[in-house]
C-alpha cells in the first residue's frame, strides 16, 4: 500500500452473515481517510490504518486511470468533517472512489445491490430507512428515484442472460439425447456436462433475479412509508 491508494478491508453487516467493503484512501503516514462510524454519526475523518483495519487484511483497489496520489490526497482532506452518510448514495466505496477517480461511485451497490438483497424484508426496513434518512430529507425522492433506476438497469441486464441460460440447458438436453440415439456416448456425456454447467448458471442468475425483485419491491414500500409516491416502480 502507498500513500493515495483506495484500500479496503472486508466487515461485517449490520452483525449478519453478509460481509461489505469499507473503503478509505491510504495518507501514507499511518492514517487513513474514511467514513468513520465510531462517533454518534458517521463523519469522514483522518484516523489510525489499525483503527481503519480493525485487525482484518487490507486490499487496494486499482484503476486503469486515476489521479496522482496528491491530488487523491487533497479530495480526500476537503471532505474531512463530512456528515452525509448514506448507504445507497453516499457511502464510503462512494467518497473514497471520488477521490480516486472523480466518480462517485460504489461497486457494491451497483453489483446486484448485494448489501441490500441478501438481507431479510424485515432487517431490511428500518436499516434503510435509516440510510435513507441520513441523508437530507428533501434528496430522499431523488435518492430512491436513482436507486430503482438503478435495480431496472441490473435487472434488464440480468434477465437475457438467464434466458439465454435456460435455452442453453434446452439445446444442450436435445443434443446429448440426439447422441444417445446414435449411440454416441462420448457426445452425450459432454452435452450432459454442458447441460448441467447452463443449469447452474440458470439458477445463479434466477436466485440474482429473486433478490433483486425483493430488494426492489422493498424499496417502493419504505418509499411509500416516508410518504413518496413511486407507484410507477411497481412491477
Amino acid at each position: 500500500m502507498a500513500r493515495g491508494d483506495q484500500i479496503y478491508v472486508l466487515r461485517s453487516l449490520l452483525n449478519l452473515d453478509s460481509l461489505y467493503e469499507h473503503h478509505g484512501i491510504d495518507c501514507g503516514d499511518g492514517s487513513v481517510i474514511h467514513y468513520s462510524k465510531s462517533g454518534d454519526e458517521p463523519e469522514i475523518r483522518q484516523t489510525s490504518l489499525e483503527n481503519f483495519a480493525k485487525g482484518k487484511p487490507i486490499s487496494r483497489r486499482d484503476y486503469p486511470t486515476a489521479y496522482i496520489a496528491e491530488t487523491v490526497i487533497h479530495r480526500a482532506t476537503s471532505r474531512l468533517g463530512e456528515r452525509r452518510y448514506n448507504l445507497l448514495f453516499n457511502n464510503c466505496e462512494h467518497f473514497a472512489t471520488w477521490c480516486k477517480t472523480g466518480a462517485s461511485v460504489s461497486k457494491q451497490v451497483r453489483d446486484a445491490a448485494p448489501m441490500l438483497a441478501t438481507l431479510d424484508p424485515a432487517a431490511l426496513d428500518p436499516a434503510l430507512k435509516d440510510a435513507l434518512m441520513g441523508g437530507d430529507r428533501a434528496d430522499v425522492p431523488q435518492l430512491l428515484d436513482r436507486a430503482l433506476a438503478d435495480a431496472r438497469t441490473l435487472w434488464e441486464s440480468l434477465q437475457p442472460r438467464y434466458e439465454t441460460a435456460r435455452r442453453d440447458v434446452q439445446q444442450w438436453d436435445r443434443v446429448a439425447k440426439e447422441a444417445l440415439r446414435r449411440q454416441r456416448e462420448d457426445l452425450a456425456k459432454g452435452a450432459i456436462r454442458k447441460k448441467l454447467k447452463a443449469q447452474q448458471e440458470a439458477q445463479r442468475l434466477k436466485t440474482e433475479l429473486d433478490r433483486l425483485a425483493q430488494s426492489t419491491e422493498t424499496l417502493v414500500r419504505n418509499g411509500q412509508r416516508l410518504g413518496i409516491d413511486l407507484s410507477r416502480w411497481r412491477r
